[in-house]
């Protein structure tokens, strides 16, 4: 790669990493070229981008945002997981995959300009995402309102049957 080549993909890199909601990293050794795109079309569809970039690439452009990664997550390939619409999305969609096909492995990630490491990107992927955390949000405040109708519904309904048995056996 030409020195002006490697210079625009860092600057490259280090636009879209600026954008980035969260970036992990991730050691994709062992999966096939299909698996990757399968991954990457995933990723895609959840929000976020999968790159392959060489790590001294990569860690310029982390110096150029003043981003601090664990160095050992800059040795071997090194797969760039950056989530551009939500935080977790992407994310999920790799745990999912790696669940199936028993790859890849988390190396190190930073949320919220914090870096952490893989065991802690590990963790947060098994949090529920915003909407399910949404949804049972919404089940618990409509949860009394329910009850409350429930209950003083229970009386005239009673009522009501009552009145009908007494109609149909009056006849």
């Amino acid at each position: 790669m030409k020195k002006q080549d490697k210079i625009f993909t860092v600057q490259n890199l280090t636009e879209q990493l600026r954008e980035a909601k969260s970036i992990v990293l991730a050691d994709y050794r062992g999966l096939t070229v299909s698996q990757i795109s399968q991954l990457r079309s995933q990723i895609k569809k959840s929000g976020g981008q999968l790159l392959v970039i060489k790590n001294t690439l990569l860690a310029r452009a982390l110096a150029n945002l003043n981003l601090e990664v664990d160095e050992t997550s800059l040795v071997g390939p090194t797969a760039i997981v950056i989530a551009i619409e939500d935080e977790m999305a992407p994310l999920k969609t790799v745990a999912n995959f790696a669940k199936n096909a028993g790859l890849p492995t988390f190396k190190s990630g930073i949320w919220e300009g914090r870096a952490l490491s893989g065991t802690q990107i590990e963790e947060l992927s098994l949090l529920p995402s915003k909407n399910e955390l949404i949804g049972q949000l919404m089940g618990v405040l409509s949860s009394p309102c329910v009850n409350l109708a429930q209950v003083i519904s229970t009386n005239p309904r009673k009522l009501i049957l009552i009145l009908k048995g007494i109609s149909k056996g009056g006849d």
